[in-house]
């Protein structure tokens, strides 16, 4: 039994099949965190925009 287990941990030690998908997943995280962090300074940019537009139509339709 001892053999079997070991020579499984040896046989998966040896396998690299799924490190592929680790490391495209680990990418895809860093993807979206980035994106996440991102979209923050975006949307308060665009918020800026709507803003100062908006108040320069007000002073306009006086």
């Amino acid at each position: 039994m001892m053999s079997n287990i070991r020579e499984s941990l040896i046989r998966l030690h040896r396998e690299d099949s799924g490190q592929d998908l680790i490391e495209y997943a680990l990418i895809a995280a860093l993807i979206a965190l980035a994106a996440t962090f991102g979209m923050g300074s975006v949307a308060k940019a665009i918020n800026d925009a709507f803003s100062s537009i908006g108040s320069k139509l007000k002073t306009y339709t006086k």
